[in-house]
């Protein structure tokens, strides 16, 4: 937890006023800090995010995750001014894919559909059939006909469970998230020695080896949902630390632990209150997509958003 102290209340009562002046939507991923999620008129997974600045008719959407995340806000609503609180928030895995090798290898398989997971570049979704996230990956992979051969872009653990949870022949590409791909089986065993009674809550992103020991696997959404409802007390959590906040806000009669120290992404922890501030008084930094990519990148979004 955050302490509230004066200064952070004097920061909190500052955004707040910025936000109503420039009629600003600010959108949180689970992954942020808890103060930054407090704040926040919105927080969720892509999934929700995503249809969240989609619907709005708020002017100004400040997206407080990483960078790919807010890039579909602008690819989703050009006539929007889409901001992060800091432009260097990125995602080691979206860059994991390029546009030119993405290119490359669809016409080295020749006649395939590409499915790309939302956390990617606008340029690899331009180069998509249809995005997911971990919350509707399955349901997507299970809509391409049959007969079609499939690439999965950029994340093989996903990927991995997707071709399992439908059945179906992937290629996959070699790309992870170095959060999710971190956590070993071993990791999860010594957990589980700690905490014999808890729920092992497990994020797709993970290894196979660790997704096979889960007693949930889903997106983080999934994993709130299924806290909620289970009679169980405790919980192991196996995603990045940020959740915990809406865990323990949504359950406060409930325990969660956190399977290992390592599931921190340094990207989601750059975003802070001084951030947020800065970037509601001078409406930057803005993130922009072209107009040619921004149109061959929406048809993969909307898709994903329809499924």
């Amino acid at each position: 937890m955050y302490e509230q102290n004066d200064e952070i209340q004097k920061l909190r009562e500052e955004i707040l006023r910025l936000k109503d002046e420039r009629c600003a939507l600010i959108l949180s991923h689970y992954y942020q800090r808890p103060e930054i999620q407090d704040i926040a008129d919105y927080v969720g997974d892509s999934l929700e995010l995503s249809r969240t600045a989609a619907k709005t008719d708020k002017k100004v959407i400040v997206f407080c995750g990483v960078h790919f995340m807010a890039e579909s806000a602008a690819i989703l609503s050009p006539d929007k001014t889409v901001l992060i609180p800091d432009v260097t928030a990125g995602c080691p895995m979206a860059d994991m894919v390029t546009r030119e090798a993405l290119i490359a290898k669809k016409k080295e398989m020749q006649d395939v559909t590409v499915v790309t997971y939302v956390n990617s570049s606008a340029e690899v979704k331009a180069e998509s059939d249809i995005c997911c996230t971990s919350a509707n990956v399955v349901k997507v992979v299970e809509s391409v006909p049959k007969e079609r051969k499939i690439l999965f872009v950029p994340d093989r653990n996903l990927g991995s469970y997707a071709s399992l949870k439908a059945d179906r022949d992937i290629e996959l590409w070699d790309g992870y998230c170095y959060v999710h791909d971190n956590l070993t089986a071993e990791d999860v065993k010594a957990a589980k020695k700690k905490h014999p009674d808890a729920k092992l809550l497990v994020h797709p992103e993970c290894r196979p080896e660790v997704i096979e020991m889960a007693d949930c696997v889903a997106s983080t959404s999934g994993m709130l949902r299924f806290a909620k409802e289970s009679s169980a007390s405790e919980f192991l959590i196996a995603t990045e630390e940020g959740i915990l906040h809406q865990f323990r806000k949504q359950n406060p009669d409930k325990k969660f632990y956190i399977v290992h120290e390592k599931l921190l992404c340094v990207d989601m922890k750059k975003i802070n209150l001084h951030k947020l501030k800065k970037c509601l008084e001078d409406l930057q930094p803005r993130v922009q997509v072209s107009e040619e990519i921004r149109k061959k990148a929406l048809l993969s979004l909307e898709r994903m958003i329809r499924s």
